[in-house]
């Protein structure tokens, strides 16, 4: 007669989280080994209430829930730390920039309904607004700040792809349009007084322009593109219009604009353009916005720079991190598949088999005495 092993024997490796591979406490053997005797003899397994086989009286070893659990194995081990703090960064990042762009977004609705640019352009081309450019850029950054929030809380790899898509989109685009700025700074620093003097002609025609203007010319304490002159450009600021602000300047030309009050004198600047130069220039800036503007703009290049670099960075960041946690969420779905499927799988029928690579069989003249009603379960460290 022979001994040997039963086929019930299910090693389980409770110490290793599958998703991370880190051990968490020894391995042991979660169904007892068998021995049988061939000759005739029925395996003899121990009770369902035996401390060796369940730790609940009545269960067999794969109903028990601790079996199920595995003892601290991997259904108890959820994502590990470094995927919990991916989650956490990009959640928040995520949910930041998505405060922002949403504000964003509700400002430029804010202010395409107060000029009333959707109502006219109602089935129409889209209205050459600036404001429009901040819808835009809004609503594109909220969807994409939204799907990468909602794909860290979610832990849901669909959004987290679609959120890299996006980021990478970014990314593209900003490296477009920075080699555009780095190859055309030339043309576009020629092309600046033409800019100006084509916002002088409109500037009655919106009011974001208006407002723009002003404040270029209040900050930089200049008039006009090239001179306080090139306001003989706009149709109600000619001197030969027929309106009450013929040859006359807007408020922002003057040198004292607020003459020591509160609020500023519209009419600061009435009657500028039929004087001279040497009493235009005690009432109205002379120099033009041109060379001043272009001057702060080369000054402040650098700084525009870094905040450029600064942004790319941080897209950058959340791209590595919403991949990072796109493989943590492959690799531990992926590992408790296979752990449930290995859960599910049918119990093979008992009986005496040999198995010689894993468990010889021994003989009664090699083997120790061992009594015919004894199972020993082996517990591996």
């Amino acid at each position: 007669m022979k001994l040997a092993a039963s086929p019930n024997l299910m090693i389980s490796d409770s110490g290793i989280c599958w998703g991370t591979g880190r051990r968490m406490g020894p391995p042991t053997f979660s169904t007892p080994l068998f021995f049988t005797w061939e000759a005739g003899g029925q395996e003899s397994p121990l009770a369902g209430s035996s401390p060796l086989t369940s730790s609940r009286p009545g269960l067999a070893p794969r109903e028990d829930p601790a079996w199920r659990a595995g003892f601290g194995g991997f259904l108890a081990c959820l994502l590990p730390s470094e995927s919990s703090c991916l989650k956490c960064l990009l959640f928040l990042s995520n949910f930041l920039f998505s405060l922002l762009s949403l504000l964003a977004l509700a400002i430029g609705l804010w202010g395409l309904a107060v000029k009333g640019s959707l109502g006219s352009s109602w089935g129409s081309p889209l209205p050459a607004d600036p404001m429009l450019g901040l819808v835009l850029g809004g609503l594109a950054v909220s969807v994409v700040s939204l799907a990468g929030c909602l794909g860290a809380l979610c832990e849901n790899t669909f959004l987290l792809r679609c959120f890299s898509g996006g980021v990478l989109a970014f990314l593209v685009l900003e490296a477009v349009v920075g080699a555009l700025v780095v190859a055309l700074w030339g043309q576009l620093q020629d092309g600046l007084e033409h800019v100006l003097r084509l916002a002088i002609t409109h500037y009655q025609d919106d009011p974001d322009l208006c407002f723009l203007i002003d404040q270029v010319q209040l900050g930089l304490q200049c008039c006009g593109a090239a001179s306080y002159q090139d306001w003989q450009r706009n149709l109600y600021f000619n001197c030969s219009s027929p309106g009450v602000q013929a040859c006359s300047l807007p408020a922002s030309c003057c040198v004292d604009p607020w003459e020591g009050g509160a609020s500023v004198n519209d009419q600061c600047g009435f009657g500028a353009l039929g004087l001279d130069e040497d009493a235009a220039q005690r009432v109205v800036h002379l120099e033009g916005c041109g060379p001043p503007l272009l001057q702060w703009l080369r000054s402040n290049i650098r700084t525009v720079g870094c905040y450029a670099i600064v942004v790319v960075l941080v897209q950058g960041g959340e791209l590595l991190l919403a991949i990072q946690l796109v493989r943590a969420l492959t690799v531990h779905k992926g590992a408790e598949g296979i752990h449930e499927a290995a859960r599910l799988a049918p119990i093979q029928p008992s009986g005496a088999f040999s198995a010689p690579n894993v468990f010889p069989p021994l003989s009664l003249a090699e083997a120790p005495p061992i009594p015919a009603t004894c199972a020993c379960a082996i517990h591996s460290y």
